[in-house]
C-alpha cells in the first residue's frame, strides 16, 4: 500500500497530540495516512504496554488512519544506529509515502529528539540504492521521501509553517482521549505526571487556539521543516 503521508511517533500518543488534527483533515481530503511507533510506551507512569497498545488501535479508528504498526524498540533506550534505522527505512520503502511526519527536533521527553532525529536520517538513507532491505522475504526498492516535517510537542516552538486545523479539533481531542490512562481523571488512583494535569489537557487546545489566532482561523497546529518550503506562486499563500 503506497500512503500519501506517514507519520513516526517516538510513542503511542505522540501524533495523536501532535498532529491529529492535520492527519484528520489530509484523510478527509482523500490522502491515504498511516502511522508508525517506535515503542509501545512501556516505560510510562501510568497504564501498560498491554493498555496503550488498545488505546493506539481506538485512536486510530477514531482518526480514520489506513494502518498503523509499531516496531517495538525499548522505550527510553532507543538509539540512532543502523539496526534501529533499518527498521524504519523498511517501513519508509513499504509505503513509499510523499510526507513523512515526525516527533519534535527537541522536547521535554528524550525519545522525542532522538525519535526525531533517527526518522530524519532514515529518511535520507532509505533513498540510497546500496542499502539493501527485505521485508517477509522479499528485496525492497529504495525510496525517499519528498517531504520530511517535525510536529510540535512539549516545548514551544515556533514553527515554520501551520496547517489550519478548523472544524477537526474535535476529532484530534477524542483521538487524545482514546489513551484514557494517560490523561487527566480526576478519578484515576495512578500516580500523577505532567501530562495527566488538567493544564495540560487543556493546553493542547490553547496552544491550537493560538497557532489559530496568529493566522486567522480558529485552531492550527505548527510543523518545523528542514529544507525551504516552496510555492508555485505566492497566490498558493494564504
Amino acid at each position: 500500500m503506497k500512503l500519501d503521508i506517514l507519520a513516526f511517533g517516538a510513542h503511542p500518543d505522540d501524533i495523536e497530540l501532535g498532529c491529529a488534527g492535520t492527519i484528520a483533515k489530509e484523510i478527509s481530503l482523500g490522502k491515504k495516512v498511516g502511522i508508525v511507533d517506535l515503542t509501545r510506551g512501556e516505560l510510562g507512569t501510568r497504564g501498560t504496554a498491554q493498555t496503550r497498545d488498545a488505546e493506539a488501535a481506538d485512536a486510530a479508528k477514531i482518526l480514520g488512519v489506513h494502518v498503523r504498526e509499531n516496531l517495538n524498540f525499548r522505550d527510553g533506550f532507543f538509539v540512532n544506529d543502523e539496526a534501529h534505522q533499518i527498521e524504519i527505512i523498511k517501513m519508509i520503502r513499504k509505503y513509499q509515502p510523499e510526507i513523512v511526519l515526525c516527533n519534535a527536533i527537541a522536547d521535554r521527553h528524550i525519545d522525542h529528539g532522538k525519535g526525531s532525529k533517527l526518522v530524519s536520517d532514515a529518511c535520507f538513507l532509505s533513498g540510497l540504492s546500496k542499502i539493501e532491505t527485505e521485508l517477509n522475504g522479499e528485496k525492497q526498492s529504495h525510496y525517499r521521501p519528498k517531504l520530511v516535517y517535525h510536529y510540535i510537542q512539549w516545548v514551544t516552538i515556533e514553527p515554520d509553517f501551520v496547517v489550519d486545523i478548523s472544524g477537526f479539533m474535535d476529532k484530534k481531542m477524542e483521538a487524545v482521549m482514546a489513551y484514557k490512562t494517560q490523561f487527566y481523571d480526576p478519578n484515576s488512583s495512578e500516580p500523577n505526571t505532567p501530562i495527566t494535569s488538567k493544564n495540560f489537557l487543556d493546553s493542547i487546545n490553547y496552544r491550537a487556539m493560538d497557532l489559530g489566532r496568529l493566522v486567522g482561523v480558529d485552531h492550527a497546529e505548527g510543523f518545523t521543516v528542514e529544507r525551504y518550503l516552496t510555492v508555485n506562486s505566492l497566490s498558493n499563500l494564504m
